[in-house]
């Protein structure tokens, strides 16, 4: 009897691991998020909202199966890599990058967690990717555009401004999207368009700069996207308002805040979709496996009390495909 009590007790010994752990709770999961724009940045806030309330949608919610840190780095380089090096050090699950900066800060950091970036031009030249179909590393994610748009911009603005003969191209040179977007608009620039850049770095250099090209008459603006841009949006515009130059933007916040016209990607967009990508991870995939992938909407917003104020007539045609007038 007692060498029989003995083996059934070994029995009940064995199962009960695998008993209490089928009645824990959810094995609690940690995402990490790295955003380019500062904590009191509106657009910010938006985007991070909309990450997690697709994550919910998806069965993770914060503080109860899973948790969310989250850096904000406001666009400067050296705050990227110490908001890099915090998170990694958190040991995460996976980390959400918003822009190149925040992806290049993260790779030089970890090559083993996962990294689910947005707001990424052209993750292939910038070596973030291998390529666009099978990414290879540990990051994939959601572009922005192709380096074509930049044929538009400059088509929108000589259009809503049509006796513009200089365009400066607002554009940060030290990333790949800067230099490609600026060879992309020189590609498709008549001979009658001069072309001139203007490196996006620091307040005063741009109000220098823009102060000089508004000197002479018949010029415009195409602002690319850029981490300082995405934190100075208001200094650009009041630039643009202040010599009277139109410019093209490539997000709506720019003519929320009083630019002229904008054609670029809805931006919450890919926080939607990268909460799929967070969500796919989390339940096993490897981001190698995870195709990088391109917008699917593009937005045209026109602000028709700023084209009154720099005496321009918007023309009907141009009207009619805007997503969004404001008046």
């Amino acid at each position: 009897m007692r060498r029989r009590a003995f083996i059934a007790g070994l029995g009940s010994a064995a199962a009960w691991p695998l008993v209490a752990q089928a009645q824990q709770p959810d094995q609690m999961r940690h995402i990490g998020v790295l955003m380019n724009v500062s904590e009191n940045d509106s657009e910010g806030a938006k985007f991070t909202t909309a990450l997690q309330r697709e994550l919910q949608d998806l069965g993770w919610v914060d503080g109860h199966n899973m948790r969310i840190d989250t850096r904000w780095a406001g666009g400067d380089a050296d705050r990227f890599r110490k908001c890099a090096a915090e998170l990694v050090g958190l040991k995460p699950d996976v980390i959400l990058a918003a822009t190149t900066p925040a992806v290049t800060a993260l790779r030089q950091a970890t090559r083993i967690v996962p990294i689910v970036f947005v707001g990424v031009v052209d993750p292939v030249a910038s070596g973030l990717v291998t390529s666009v179909a099978r990414p290879g590393g540990n990051a994939t994610g959601f572009t922005l555009f192709e380096y074509s748009i930049g044929a538009k911009w400059l088509e929108l603005l000589t259009e809503v401004a049509p006796r513009v003969r200089r365009a400066a191209v607002l554009r940060d040179a030290s990333i790949a999207a800067g230099i490609g977007q600026f060879a992309a608009i020189q590609t498709v620039a008549s001979t009658g368009m001069e072309l001139s850049a203007v490196d996006l770095h620091d307040d005063a250099e741009i109000e220098s700069a823009i102060t000089v090209f508004a000197s002479r008459s018949n010029g415009g603006l195409i602002v690319t996207p850029s981490p300082f841009g995405a934190n100075h949006p208001e200094l650009i515009v009041a630039l643009a308002a202040r010599h009277k130059l139109p410019a093209v933007y490539p997000f709506r916040y720019f003519v929320r805040t009083g630019g002229l016209i904008s054609y670029g990607p809805d931006l919450l967009d890919p926080y939607r979709r990268a909460a799929g990508y967070i969500d796919r991870i989390l339940k096993g995939e490897n981001p190698a496996d995870l195709p990088v992938q391109g917008p699917t909407k593009y937005e045209l917003v026109i602000n028709l009390k700023t084209a009154k104020e720099l005496g321009l007539d918007v023309p009907n045609t141009l009207l009619a495909r805007a997503d969004e007038v404001i008046e």
